[in-house]
């Protein structure tokens, strides 16, 4: 046999080796995929991921960055890989607070004392109020809150990437990918508050004021430093079409209270701030409730 037909052969062996290769990572690939098919995906009640979830995190970063220049130079980029990180190949069910903490450092930002305002059951009222006079800061307004404020996500346990057909609700799961988030991110603005720490509540509410599995019992107030935190001053404002069902000597502030200083935190409390009061006077001039007697 000379050298070309030697060659010859040689290179036909290779070519039956590749194409063997070939086959086989196919066979294999087909049959992971089959595998992966026929594991059962969970049925979950809330709304899938996001759309352009992406896009509107690392866009959301650079706005943030351009309104408020104290904020420092963040890695856009480098924030959404660990949001990723934290969530790819898990199952939403089973995300801890743990698995957002490398998120909560990319994102650390300095809270001016005086300046945190936490509330419960006052969704609307609190952010049209920092909207409207600018002097503090909600959870929502901070760095890490603006970034994920009204987003869903979860992963998939199959492979990486976000689910988009369908994540848990906020109770589905105890530790869902979203209610796990905003437990860091509420335990992680409550640590960086300092000086009095503001929290609008509602004074129009059935029940307690301030639910016991709420995050500002569970997590926010736990969370504060007494060292850093000199006051927190309750701000409870009555709906100004509601009753005055909760006031600050009512029995359910009393055992908030009791809560609060059990924290080794000093409380106060005032019934409807009048700064509050008057915003909602502005936005409705002609309800009886805003003549100028009773807001003075």
């Amino acid at each position: 046999m000379n050298t070309q037909e030697r060659m010859s052969r040689l290179l036909w062996r290779k070519s039956i080796l590749a194409l063997a290769v070939v086959i086989l990572a196919s066979c294999f690939g087909d049959a992971e995929a089959q595998r992966i098919a026929k594991v059962p995906s969970k049925r979950y009640t809330g709304p899938g991921t996001t759309p352009n979830l992406r896009n509107i995190v690392v866009g959301r970063c650079y706005h943030y960055m351009s309104l408020y220049p104290a904020t420092g130079v963040k890695d856009c980029n480098r924030i959404w890989q660990e949001l990723t990180d934290a969530v790819f190949r898990k199952d939403p069910c089973n995300i801890t607070e743990e698995d957002y903490q490398k998120l909560a450092q990319v994102t650390e930002q300095t809270i001016p004392c005086d300046k945190s305002l936490l509330w419960s059951r006052t969704n609307d009222l609190v952010h049209r109020y920092t909207k409207a006079t600018e002097s503090f800061m909600t959870l929502e307004d901070t760095f890490l809150g603006f970034l994920f404020n009204g987003l869903m996500w979860c992963g998939r346990t199959a492979g990486p990437g976000m689910n988009y057909n369908a994540c848990p609700a906020w109770n589905e799961c105890a530790n869902n990918s979203r209610s796990s988030f905003w437990k860091m991110a509420s335990a992680t603005f409550a640590k960086a508050s300092c000086g009095t720490v503001n929290v609008m509540l509602n004074g129009s509410t059935d029940g307690a004021i301030a639910r016991k599995e709420s995050i500002l019992r569970t997590v926010e107030i736990p969370s504060m430093n007494p060292n850093t935190v000199s006051n927190v001053k309750l701000w409870v404002i009555d709906d100004i079409e509601g009753q005055d069902k909760n006031s600050c000597n009512s029995e359910s502030l009393l055992e908030l209270q009791q809560y609060i200083e059990e924290h080794n935190l000093t409380y106060s409390c005032i019934d409807n701030y009048k700064p509050v009061t008057a915003l909602q006077c502005v936005e409705n001039p002609n309800h009886h409730a805003c003549n100028q007697c009773s807001i003075l």
